[in-house]
């Protein structure tokens, strides 16, 4: 099963907000993960989602659609797993 969008695709996104070309926010997969599930996990606890359609989708659904699409920022650190 393939997810849309894909790794690749979201490491792109991220990266393309990036105020220095040269350091990207984020350089694993792992790191979209993480800041995935912790958006996730602050819409189970009640956060509204940034983007629209999400009433009847799944919190992890809402979150990638959130991160790919901006609305929500992985911000550069340690642990490439802070979002605002």
């Amino acid at each position: 099963m393939m997810i849309h969008p894909s790794y690749k695709e979201m490491m792109e996104a991220v990266n393309s907000e990036s105020e220095d070309d040269t350091t990207p926010i984020v350089s694993s997969r792992y790191s979209i993960v993480m800041a995935t599930a912790k958006r996730a996990r602050q819409i189970v606890s009640g956060d509204a989602p940034m983007v629209e359609d999400a009433e009847g989708r799944k919190p992890l659904s809402i979150a990638v659609d959130e991160i790919y699409q901006g609305a929500v920022k992985i911000l550069p650190g340690e642990n490439n797993d802070d979002t605002k």
